[in-house]
């Protein structure tokens, strides 16, 4: 009976919270990028040193907008990053927890085997007790993960958000592995599942 009350009230607490926007489509999607923000982006990545290759900094911002719009499409994206949490963590969406953001964003551009550029994940507010955020980050190849940029879809819901990792003032990003290995050393192994991250 409790938990029956809790479910109940938890879907009271989203209708409320939906019902003050705009009802949302099944059928709309975030925008797709435009000429423009991919070619910001990839002049930033360019920037990141000189040795980067004009031609991965273009597909490596082609490749991170347009497959963020992909997964908007396959997560089902209608709502705010939250609430679509919510219903992910509720079952009635597939996926599109930040941490699915970044491991999918990260696998699609190592498809892309780049020889001046690599890819990092990492974690923020690990530490804290505010929800833990994941994300991929993009940097010049043998840079350090905050010598790059952050390359974030979950944070506007399906609306690809970048910067350089050192100007992001929202969130503190850790390196994922180190946040992992301390983990690790806090939790027994059998309450760590490492194929969720």
């Amino acid at each position: 009976m409790m938990h029956l009350a809790k479910t109940f009230l938890a879907l009271l607490a989203l209708t409320l919270v939906t019902a003050c926007g705009a009802p949302p489509s099944v059928d709309r999607a975030p925008p797709r990028g435009k000429p423009s923000d991919i070619a910001a982006l990839a002049t930033a990545i360019l920037a990141l040193g000189p040795e980067v290759d004009p031609e991965e900094a273009q597909r490596a911002a082609q490749v991170s907008y347009d497959y963020t719009h992909t997964l908007a499409v396959q997560y089902q994206i209608t709502d705010p990053p939250l609430i679509h949490n919510t219903k992910v963590n509720m079952g009635s969406k597939p996926r599109g927890l930040c941490w699915h953001w970044a491991h999918d964003l990260e696998k699609r551009l190592k498809q892309e085997r780049f020889v001046t550029l690599d890819l990092h994940r990492a974690i923020a507010n690990s530490r804290n007790w505010r929800i833990e955020h994941s994300t991929a980050i993009i940097s010049a190849r043998g840079d350090r993960f905050d010598d790059g940029i952050v390359v974030d879809p979950w944070r506007k819901g399906g609306i690809l958000t970048w910067m350089p990792v050192r100007e992001d003032s929202r969130y503190g990003w850790e390196e994922r592995r180190l946040v992992l290995e301390r983990k690790r050393g806090q939790l027994p192994p059998e309450a760590f599942d490492e194929t969720i991250e």
